[in-house]
């Protein structure tokens, strides 16, 4: 296909007055004219052009990878050997050097031509499956289905694609682009690998493009941050009968779940949407024994920092109280102990719709004839947005399904143009020579 006809099948009329964005729950968001301008003219260069037909012919290539890499499995804290592989495709595909750094984050440097500043785009290496889950890729008519296979390993090839588009076309940039592999993104994970980037001694970041999800539409410029906390009540433990008057951790924790939700409940019905969930509990020995511990890990999110911490402070207060009363109710043995463990910490905060990151990729979205959905989520670009530095998280393209389950689903519809928004998102934030 000729250039000028892929630019008339990518390019659409646009008008020349600034469109709106209806964000969730805010207020409608001008789209600047000049980002639209510069999205137009940055689609009509010829290596983009070519780029963009490259992603088209690389459809076949690119299913490969995906199911490649979905195959190699990627749990929890394991991630090394779907992090050397993925660093291995990086230098296939030209990448000017690459690396794991201590965590087992893929780093694969491209040299811009400024080197002023660096863009981050970046995918997830891990899925939410343990070891031992059968990540083999089943295809029913044009659906593949695997765990993990959207969340994120799709966004991982999505990133590889567009490291190999540059380099087919020549395509340079102003500014160093680092293309990440990041651990850590899912659950008790808790972002440690973008978390690891931002250390003192860490990479230079001025903008950050996480891609993650599916379609080419939504525009996540909001982190949803969350507290997470195991507690854990411990006594001497007994006989139901021999011991009996001893402290029960069983009563305490049921009366820091009473005590907790009772205020959350009030809490969480003003102001910025924020939630709670006692999500686990356990426990206990025997029907004929007071159990030595009780445990409860509980869950908090919001993408308001204040109230976040507001909900967190109710929790600690109900545990305290719990402790109290159920150690002076006991008639004989020592005190009840609590042990409360933060196992997750994800930083809250927004990047204004007014940012040229976020302005460039509205811009993209109604270039490529869909309607840009500004939302909220809890993404690898949580971090960045916590530390002032300009993030953003976007589709891969196509569409997907049951992420996080067993049966989960990618079905490669137009997936190229998935590619084709990030590149456009790059090369507007990191500029083209």
């Amino acid at each position: 296909m000729k250039p000028t006809a892929v630019a008339a099948l990518l390019t659409p009329l646009l008008i020349g007055t600034a469109h709106l964005v209806q964000a969730q729950a805010e207020k409608p968001v001008a789209i600047d004219k000049r980002y639209e301008t510069e999205i137009q003219n940055l689609a009509k260069r010829p290596a983009v052009q070519s780029a963009f037909k490259f992603f088209m012919d690389l459809e076949p290539q690119t299913k490969q990878d995906l199911i490649n890499l979905t195959e190699t499995p990627s749990p929890p804290f394991k991630e090394q050997v779907r992090a050397r592989k993925y660093a291995d495709m990086m230098k296939a595909a030209g990448a000017d050097s690459v690396w794991l750094d201590d965590v087992s984050n893929v780093l694969a440097l491209r040299r811009g031509k400024g080197r002023q500043k660096t863009v981050v785009v970046e995918a997830h290496l891990d899925t939410v499956f343990p070891e031992g889950t059968n990540v083999k890729v089943k295809q029913k008519g044009d659906t593949l289905y695997a765990p993990g296979i959207g969340d994120d390993t799709r966004g991982l090839t999505a990133v590889l694609a567009v490291l190999k588009g540059m380099e087919k076309t020549g395509i340079e940039t102003d500014a160093d682009v680092l293309f990440v592999g990041a651990v850590g993104e899912e659950g008790l994970g808790d972002l440690r690998g973008v978390k690891n980037l931002f250390k003192p001694n860490g990479p230079k970041i001025d903008s950050y493009i996480a891609v993650d999800g599916d379609g080419i539409d939504e525009i996540t410029h909001r982190g949803l941050g969350s507290h997470r906390y195991r507690i854990t009540f411990k006594g001497p433990g007994g006989h139901s009968y021999g011991a009996f008057g001893i402290v029960n951790p069983h009563g305490a924790l049921g009366k820091a779940i009473y005590y907790f939700t009772q205020e959350a409940d009030k809490f969480t019905r003003e102001g910025v949407k924020t939630t709670y969930s006692v999500s686990v509990i356990g426990g206990g020995t025997s029907v004929n024994a007071i159990p030595y511990e009780s445990w409860m890990e509980v869950d908090m999110r919001s993408e308001s920092a204040d109230k976040l911490n507001g909900i967190d402070k109710l929790l600690q207060t109900a545990v305290q109280r719990a402790l109290n009363e159920e150690n002076q109710m006991k008639r004989s043995g020592p005190d009840l102990t609590v042990d409360v463990k933060q196992v997750g910490d994800r930083p809250s905060g927004r990047t204004e719709p007014t940012v040229p990151l976020v302005q460039r990729a509205m811009a993209v979205a109604k270039f490529m004839q869909v309607e840009p959905k500004l939302s909220v989520s809890s993404t690898d670009a949580n971090t960045p947005i916590a530390n002032g530095i300009p993030a953003i998280t976007i589709g891969s393209g196509g569409k997907g399904g049951n992420e996080h389950s067993l049966n989960e689903w990618w079905l490669n519809d137009k997936g190229y143009l998935g590619m084709q928004r990030v590149l456009l998102v790059l090369l507007a934030e990191a500029g083209m020579k």
